[in-house]
């Protein structure tokens, strides 16, 4: 029987936590805290970190957790990641023995250069490049480059369960409504989402269905957004890069 949590750390992030009943995985651990806290609790061990990209809040527990734990630590040859053990790159596979788990790894480019995405047993551990109802900023890659790395999970099964690393999706659900406010989809959703967050509890992970639905940076193919960004940019058929980059620098906006 394995669990997965969406660990609270800082202010908005998720440390994800997949274990049994002795060992357990962190996916961009930010923090050592809450991560040593939990597994304090339930009697587990760390055996082994995910990273998505550099980014400090995804990688600043790393050398506490790999100093208490000598827990292996899977991420992208970058050298701001410390601690790391095992460099992964797109088209790998990562098998672990405990917690029984095996990744793939997808290069997903776009927030940062060094960015992958690990998908494993229906489960999408997607960093910043997918959040709920929205996605990364364009930190180092661009809109083509973004929207290539979307491509590539838009390609997997609507029931993957999609496990990004912050609790962004209420904005992200605000923000969609003004270019997607007719979406039925997408009506539902803020009502369901804002009814768990009133709750106390976590709107992720979502499903690749329901991003599909609802989420305005995946949706770059709808005849909806296209006429969106083709009202924006003044011209007819966008192409899907353009369609995604108009959305994106709309809400870049939007964010002030």
């Amino acid at each position: 029987m394995l669990t997965l949590i969406p660990l609270p750390a800082f202010e908005d992030n998720y440390i994800w936590i997949w274990h049994d009943t002795r060992h357990a995985v962190a996916v961009d651990p930010g923090e050592a805290a809450p991560v040593i806290a939990y597994l304090d609790a339930h009697g587990l061990t760390l055996a082994a970190i995910l990273v998505t990209h550099h980014h400090r809040d995804h990688t600043g527990g790393i050398p506490q957790l790999r100093q208490r734990y000598g827990c292996a630590v899977h991420a992208p040859n970058n050298p701001r990641i410390p601690g790391v053990t095992h460099f992964v790159r797109g088209g790998d596979t990562i098998d672990l023995p405990a917690p029984a788990l095996r990744f793939a790894v997808h290069a997903t480019p776009g927030h940062t250069l060094d960015h992958v995405s690990y998908l494993g047993h229906g489960c999408l551990f997607c960093g910043d490049t997918v959040f709920g109802c929205g996605c990364g900023k364009l930190f180092e890659g661009d809109a083509a480059m973004m929207a290539a790395s979307i491509e590539t999970l838009l390609a997997l099964p609507d029931a993957t369960r999609v496990c990004c690393a912050h609790e962004y999706t209420l904005s992200n659900i605000d923000f969609a409504l003004t270019v997607d406010g007719e979406n039925p989809a997408l009506l539902e959703r803020a009502r369901n989402d804002r009814a768990l967050r009133a709750a106390g509890q976590p709107t992720l992970p979502s499903t690749l269905a329901l991003e599909r639905a609802t989420n305005p940076f995946l949706r770059f193919h709808e005849p909806s957004m296209q006429a969106f960004a083709a009202m924006r940019l003044g011209r007819s058929c966008p192409t899907p890069a353009e369609v995604f980059g108009t959305i994106r620098a709309v809400k870049d906006a939007w964010d002030g």
